[in-house]
């Protein structure tokens, strides 16, 4: 019987194994062009520093590019990434750099690349049976990806039943991630925002973060901060701010959503804080929010500031990422390409 059951163990093992190998492409060696200035120009998306100090930078459809202080490199589908559009980097325990891209994953280790496209089927686990902490979006529908240091695993959402089904881009595709500082993960898609502490996934819907008839849910940012509060910024209806079990409307709260809007994700005007695409928390714990229309707003506990980045070249004060780097500075990915660094006053164009 012993016998038995190790026999059954190791096939199912095999068989995730193969399941996984099926899902992954073979390592390829990267060749790049290099070049002394950024030369992205449809947005950043995505901005890390890794632990050598050398940065990252993931564009919205021109792949990614890597600064070690003199030269940037670049890396695109042509040179092995599952897509151009970078929605994410992080760098993992073993000093592997991960892309979230629109169509998969990508591993960068010592010039070659791994691919973890999104169209090919994964294992499929309770979330309870899964380990890792590297996340990542795996498409508009069901679930999100976790990489357990050896297999990608694809975990599939509750249902919420109060789901916005009046939008058709209101899916479960996931939009942000953040952990809190009791290592729960928060996951923001467009219908839903969900919580999984290790044992349990939490779903917070319309009903359940408190909105109105006229409002829908279509997040795109979510930040736990250092206080264990968590800030939802919903395009259209502003940022939600939850705290405990209560909910509000943060931007509501600071009469930063304009009398005539509809909630609905048009254009806003100056002065409000309707489209927050981007949330971060600063070294003095200031809660920064970048918005679609009308660029950076920093919350210091009490008041609300709103700033404008000034450069001629600029057509749109639309900032696609907050990123705090290694040595604190606040550097905000720009809808335009170029990355700007707040200097406590204004803002410098570094890339």
């Amino acid at each position: 019987m012993i016998y038995l059951i190790l026999l059954l163990f190791i096939n199912l093992s095999c068989i995730k194994q193969q399941s996984n190998e099926k899902g992954r492409n073979n390592s390829e060696l990267v060749s790049t062009s290099k070049t002394d200035t950024l030369k992205f120009t449809s947005g950043i998306r995505a901005i890390f520093q890794d632990s050598k100090g050398n940065y990252w930078l993931g564009s919205h459809n021109e792949g990614v590019s890597y600064y070690n202080g003199k030269t940037f490199e670049y890396f695109a589908t042509n040179e092995g990434l599952t897509d151009n559009q970078i929605r994410s980097i992080e760098q993992d325990k073993n000093g592997k750099i991960w892309f979230g891209t629109a169509k998969g994953v990508s591993v960068y280790d010592n010039g070659k690349l791994i691919n973890y496209p999104t169209n090919l089927s994964y294992p499929r686990y309770e979330w309870n049976e899964t380990s890792g902490d590297l996340w990542f979006n795996a498409g508009a529908e069901d679930g999100i990806n976790r990489f357990d240091g050896i297999n990608m695993n694809y975990l599939i959402f509750p249902k919420t039943k109060n789901k916005n089904t009046d939008n058709t881009d209101n899916t479960y595709g996931v939009t942000g991630i953040s952990k809190d500082k009791e290592g729960k993960v928060w996951i923001a898609t467009y219908a839903a925002l969900f919580s999984y502490d290790g044992e349990m996934v939490n779903i917070f819907d319309k009903e359940k973060l408190n909105l109105k008839d006229n409002e829908r849910l279509h997040i795109r940012s979510v930040l736990a901060d250092s206080k264990g509060r968590i800030w939802i910024g919903n395009n259209g209806i502003g940022v939600l701010l939850l705290e405990g079990n209560s909910t509000i409307n943060f931007s509501e709260k600071y009469h930063l959503i304009h009398p005539t809007s509809k909630r609905n994700g048009n254009k806003s005007e100056p002065g409000t804080l309707e489209h927050p695409f981007a949330i971060e928390e600063d070294s003095e714990g200031n809660i920064w929010f970048g918005d679609l229309y009308t660029g950076a707003w920093k919350y210091d506990g009490k008041t609300m500031t709103n700033y404008n980045i000034i450069d001629k070249n600029l057509k749109s004060q639309m900032i696609w990422t907050i990123y705090k780097d290694n040595a604190n500075n606040l550097l905000f990915g720009m809808a335009e390409g170029g990355v700007y660094k707040f200097n406590g006053k204004s803002f410098d164009k570094i890339f």
